[in-house]
């Protein structure tokens, strides 16, 4: 097994187990509880078990009132349907991320990049107008991110400074 693959293992291992300590000592209501419980089962995610961390996700919402932590959970959701090419379905999870989190710059990010994605396959569909509103729409989810995290996304920086997009 790579050394790698061993300290992801001892880290999931380390999280699962501190993260069920917390559960045990620190007072939460019942529903709280459930939806940490459900929230904390990352592994599925991180093993490529989507179905299986789509499912979590989707009880740790019914649980979760709160809505700073719905936006991360509904951010996850969206991470899932990106990392199955549904980028439709990723979008509409990211956009609810973001009503509930505006300061959620991963978030911008990802919705960035499937913008981005599309201007690449209007390109390569020979329909360069299409390709320009797709990237304008890159550039502006860039930019918001990069507002909220200014030492990340140095790349897609990059992209905007040499694209013109930058500072418009």
């Amino acid at each position: 097994m790579p050394r790698s693959q061993r300290n992801d293992n001892f880290i999931d291992k380390t999280f699962t187990i501190v993260a069920d300590i917390l559960l045990r000592i620190i007072p939460m209501a019942p529903g709280e509880k459930e939806a940490f419980t459900y929230y904390r089962d990352m592994s599925a995610q991180s093993e490529g078990e989507y179905a299986e961390a789509l499912q979590n996700y989707y009880e740790a919402m019914r649980s979760e009132t709160d809505p700073y932590d719905r936006s991360y959970i509904l951010y996850n959701i969206g991470l899932v349907h990106t990392s199955n090419g549904e980028h439709t379905k990723a979008l509409e999870y990211y956009f609810q991320a973001l009503e509930r989190n505006p300061s959620l710059p991963q978030a911008l990010n990802n919705t960035a990049l499937i913008c981005h994605y599309g201007g690449e396959q209007a390109i390569r569909q020979g329909d360069p107008e299409t390709a320009e509103a797709w990237f304008d729409q890159a550039a502006e989810y860039w930019e918001q991110a990069i507002a909220l995290a200014p030492g990340n996304y140095i790349e897609a920086q990059n992209w905007l400074k040499i694209t013109g997009r930058f500072g418009e």
